[in-house]
């Protein structure tokens, strides 16, 4: 697992205002707590920030370094801006080497299925206890040539040694189904719409068909209309 180094500055202003401020000049603001430890006002260069979550997934292992003391710590929390998707505030969790953090891990398929199947994900993270250094980017579930029927439960994914599932172990996580043929498609969307009572409308040829029988007026011919408009003209003088 990568360790992301970030140089942090204290913060002793506080409130929005300060954190616009804090923003504006490239970082973003946030706090550093655990291990019974005071909770520290802090800013990251935002840009660095941005590129460990970017690159080692959430669970990312960052150096703190503050004041030229050096920190591990893991992201417990990142507030976004919901429009420009920019970090506004992050709450990090301080933790030591050796000792184990509880985590949500994502899950990342691989592999083909059997032909005529889907593959549905149930479950997008399952939560594991595991070192703090040797967090996973994410856990893959391998669904080369399953057949419909054969999903993969919790119990059954490749954890990294040491750690430990904390997921329920008959978790679906994986779904295999069979693929809905077209012909069976249209089949229960014709069921559906005959119980609610709707009824199809006729298609194309249909429509042409029921219209052969229509009178179409035929356009005025361009030359009656001019002997037209002479007789007009004789009338009027």
């Amino acid at each position: 697992m990568a360790d992301y180094r970030l140089e942090a500055e204290p913060r002793t202003e506080f409130g929005k205002g300060s954190a616009r401020r804090t923003r504006r000049a490239g970082r973003i603001p946030a706090v550093l707590y655990g291990h019974g430890q005071d909770v520290v006002h802090l800013s990251l260069p935002a840009r660095e920030f941005a590129a460990a979550l970017r690159n080692g997934g959430s669970n990312a292992l960052l150096t703190v370094v503050l004041d030229g003391k050096e920190q591990l710590a893991l992201t417990k929390s990142v507030q976004r801006d919901p429009l420009t998707r920019q970090h506004e505030h992050a709450d990090l969790l301080i933790v030591r080497r050796g000792e184990k953090v509880t985590v949500e891990v994502p899950v990342h398929v691989i592999g083909e299925a059997a032909p005529e199947t889907l593959v549905n994900v149930e479950l997008n993270t399952v939560s594991v206890q595991v070192a703090a250094t040797s967090i996973p980017e994410n856990i893959e579930v391998d669904v080369t040539g399953r057949e419909a029927g054969q999903g993969v439960t919790a119990g059954e994914l490749d954890l990294p040694r040491g750690a430990t599932l904390l997921t329920d172990a008959d978790a679906l996580v994986v779904n295999v189904s069979a693929a809905v043929s077209a012909e069976a498609l249209e089949a229960e969307l014709a069921e559906a719409e005959a119980e609610a009572g709707i009824e199809r409308e006729e298609s194309g040829e249909a429509a042409e068909g029921a219209g052969e029988g229509d009178v179409v007026p035929e356009p005025l011919d361009q030359g009656s209309g001019e002997s037209m408009e002479s007789a007009e003209k004789s009338a009027d003088s």
